[in-house]
């Protein structure tokens, strides 16, 4: 059997039988994995506990005929990032993250930049100094950006007019054409969404330069609010999937 070792992030964990997990893995080395850890729940000395929805982990699998079967052989605990799960807020905002590399990424596919996106949000939302909302919105710019369908934010998806050249303070973004239109060019589509010229700069500022530095970005109420309801529905709209984790996250929200 072939093996191999990575960091990997854990995305998903499903009893399988009596004693069986079947994680589904993100991993540094190989993406997105599917592997089972035969007798995880029985034995606490092999694996200890540590395999916990977000757990970083440095894990050796080997695959087994054919590579269908990926068989988890080894696990060493890397940051049990712990505080996300015991806060509703965090596990739900991490859930959102999670599901959504989850569905976009294809199995056995490397996706490094992704892998690193992926741990910083987790890292820092487990330890509290950077807002869950303002790490959402980097997270879902950056990975936009990462899968190729990074919004065109910049100029007018029509007539080309820049968006500091617009005189309307707020500007629409028509989801089919996967940008901003001006109101000149403006149609009758009415999956469209509106968003203020302030929420364009700082998405875009988001979306470039040092991970930490967009961390630190200030967000009035109105901007983080109208930033996080686009994001969500453009992401949504692009992965042609409603995600039950964000239904839960808008819920925790409300409250």
């Amino acid at each position: 059997m072939k093996t191999f070792s990575s960091p990997a992030i854990v995305l998903r964990r499903i009893d399988y039988g009596d004693y069986d997990l079947i994680l589904t893995l993100f991993t540094m080395e190989r993406g997105k994995i599917a592997a089972i850890a035969k007798s995880a729940k029985k034995s606490t000395k092999r694996f200890g506990g540590i395999l916990e929805i977000f757990s970083v982990l440095d894990v050796v699998c080997s695959s087994g005929r054919g590579g269908n079967l990926v068989i988890l052989q080894e696990a060493d605990l890397i940051n049990c990032l712990a505080d996300i799960r015991t806060d509703f807020n965090k596990t739900a905002y991490a859930s959102y993250w999670s599901e959504i590399v989850n569905v976009w990424a294809e199995n056995d596919a490397k996706q490094e930049r992704l892998y690193r996106l992926l741990y910083y949000v987790l890292e820092q939302i487990d330890s509290g100094h950077v807002s869950a909302e303002i790490l959402s919105i980097l997270f879902q710019m950056r990975f936009a950006s990462i899968a190729g369908i990074c919004p065109n934010l910049v100029r007018c998806s029509m007539c080309q007019l820049a968006v500091d050249s617009i005189r309307e303070e707020h500007i629409s973004f028509d989801f089919q054409k996967g940008g901003v239109v001006c109101r000149k060019c403006t149609g009758n589509s009415g999956n469209r969404l509106s968003l203020s010229k302030g929420t364009i700069k700082q998405l875009l500022w988001v979306d470039s330069g040092d991970l930490k530095k967009a961390g630190k970005i200030r967000f009035t109420s109105l901007a983080l609010e109208g930033g996080l309801n686009f994001l969500e529905a453009f992401v949504t709209y692009n992965l042609g999937k409603e995600m039950q984790s964000l239904k839960i996250l808008r819920q925790i929200r409300k409250k």
